[in-house]
């Protein structure tokens, strides 16, 4: 039998998120799920899973935001970061240990990864990763971003004011220096045409 792995699988489309748990608990991984960022967090405060695989683009909070938080206070749990809005590359400022575009991988090379990466935990090699990404956050129809705090967790928002896609700002609540990624095209609503 032997020791099981657990992996944490984060994502916001039920249909992924069971067909994930299935094929790892089918190679013999122990497997906790989760909604969004926010569940993610509290299936952490349980019991620390040995890995996590996390989609980007969800609703409440997203894996960008999950991400930097992990990384702040799990730095030695190896994350794979999956998503369907990014071709081949990873996203600028995404902190992740390996990172896959939906539908164009094998269930085997993610399954090699995962055992690479699991084998270096907890001595991974941290030279070249930083140890705040920005977050990712879409303006909403009111003009402006809601961030939530890597530091605290808790959100505010801030203007659109700006040009450049990686903002920074302070936490209104705790002071900490945030980076965010600013994505403006986001949550656009179409125009209605009489």
């Amino acid at each position: 039998m032997g020791f099981k792995f657990r992996v944490l699988v984060v994502d916001d489309e039920p249909s992924v998120l069971k067909t994930a748990a299935a094929l790892l608990f089918s190679r013999g991984y122990e497997v906790l799920t989760a909604a969004d960022g926010f569940e993610a967090l509290v299936q952490l405060r349980q019991s620390l899973p040995d890995a996590i695989i996390s989609d980007l683009n969800m609703r409440n909070m997203s894996g960008f935001e999950l991400l930097s938080v992990i990384r702040r206070r799990f730095p030695h749990i190896p994350v794979i970061a999956i998503s369907g809005d990014y071709d081949g590359a990873a996203p600028q400022g995404l902190i992740c240990d390996a990172f896959f575009t939906k539908g164009h991988y094998t269930p085997e090379a993610l399954f090699t990864r995962m055992a690479e990466l699991m084998e270096q935990s907890p001595i991974r090699p941290n030279i070249s990763k930083p140890d705040k990404a920005p977050v990712w956050v879409p303006k909403n129809d009111a003009g402006y971003f809601v961030i939530t705090c890597t530091e605290c967790l808790r959100s505010f928002s801030v203007p659109d004011s700006k040009e450049e896609e990686v903002r920074e700002t302070d936490c209104v609540f705790c002071n900490s220096k945030l980076l965010y990624l600013a994505d403006v095209h986001k949550l656009r609503k179409p125009r209605k045409h009489d």
